[in-house]
């Protein structure tokens, strides 16, 4: 299948599925006039990866998974390296939601304390 039609059966944008390409994480062939080619089974990878990245996961994160990407990994118990990667994922986010609550509450204080504009 041609990207256009991977993109329509995954919802991915063609530019994404170029991306992955690149990542490493999908791959295709080019037919003779330079389209890229893709196998049917791209599309249950490319929806893993979907899976993984809106479970808060980064490309990086998800090529530690390269080799069940091609499986039903919705429904599978994670592995002992899924929850490794998953537990630090998950500290990367907390910290940046530690930080932008303080900068708020900064933010905050600050017009709690500024004096009220005049007319």
């Amino acid at each position: 299948m041609r990207i256009g039609e991977l993109a329509g059966l995954t919802g991915v944008s063609p530019r994404a599925l170029r991306h992955y390409e690149r990542a490493g994480l999908i791959a295709s062939e080019r037919a003779a006039n330079g389209y890229r080619r893709y196998d049917e089974c791209v599309v249950v990878r490319v929806r893993n990866i979907c899976h993984l990245l809106a479970a808060g996961l980064t490309l990086a994160d998800v090529h530690c998974f390269t080799h069940c990407l091609d499986g039903d990994m919705s429904s599978a118990p994670p592995s002992a390296e899924g929850l490794r990667i998953a537990h630090e994922r998950l500290a990367v986010i907390d910290e940046r939601i530690r930080v932008q609550t303080e900068a708020r509450n900064r933010l905050a204080r600050a017009l709690a304390a500024a004096p009220a504009p005049s007319a």
